[in-house]
């Protein structure tokens, strides 16, 4: 059976696993932890990045993006993932980029390694960083005026139709909201946007999952009603 190697608060992991149950693919979850730096999954894919899909006596297919593509070709999800004009389908892709890209780096990634991987760091325990979490939450606070201008004159953050640029987008947004830092103050039509996608059945399986040994979510996390 396929495979999809993870990590549940993993934000490019989630977009996958969002993808797969737009498309009501089901394929065998087989949790990684990104602090542990195993030598079997290094030699799986070097980069020691998730997720990791391993199609039943294939080779294996590393990282959101080819994934997301792979799927696309292969299950013939093109106008579910990607769907519209060749020019929609662009814009579906930038934002896509720029939520696995630059916000995983500027946000996602400093306040999970602060915040949750820093508690299983094999050297031992460490405090976060203040000033790395500092930085992290300014920058949030910009995303999310980005978030909130996609969201204002668009049905979708890609165009007129959802994409796999709303699941991307998404799955970073829960992931800081299980940690408690998505704030909806002054964003109200990116709030409504969020409220759609956490009502999506694709997203019930991953709000319901918490992570050993971490502080439980928020009680808002998996209220669609927030």
């Amino acid at each position: 059976m396929t495979r999809l190697i993870h990590f549940r608060l993993c934000s490019l992991s989630r977009s996958i696993r969002l993808a797969l149950g737009e498309l009501k693919l089901e394929m065998a979850l087989e949790e990684e932890k990104p602090w542990e730096w195993r030598e079997a999954f290094l030699a799986l894919n070097p980069s020691g990045e998730l997720p990791v899909l391993c199609p039943d006596g294939k080779a294996a297919v590393c990282g959101s993006y080819a994934i997301s593509e792979y799927l696309a070709e292969t299950h013939t999800a093109q106008s579910k993932l990607f769907p519209g004009s060749v020019e929609q389908r662009a814009e579906s892709r930038r934002v896509v980029d720029w939520f696995h890209g630059k916000f995983n780096r500027e946000v996602t990634r400093p306040l999970l390694e602060e915040k949750l991987y820093s508690r299983y760091d094999p050297a031992g325990a460490r405090k976060p960083d203040a000033d790395a979490l500092r930085a992290a939450r300014a920058n949030l606070r910009y995303h999310l005026g980005y978030l909130e201008f996609l969201s204002h004159d668009r049905n979708w953050l890609a165009g007129p139709d959802m994409s796999f640029a709303d699941l991307a987008a998404a799955a970073h947004i829960s992931s800081l909201d299980y940690l408690g830092e998505a704030v909806w103050d002054d964003k109200p039509m990116a709030r409504q946007w969020y409220a759609r996608m956490k009502s999506r059945p694709s997203m019930r399986p991953i709000l319901s999952e918490r992570v050993p040994g971490a502080p439980l979510p928020p009680a808002h996390y998996a209220d669609p009603d927030f």
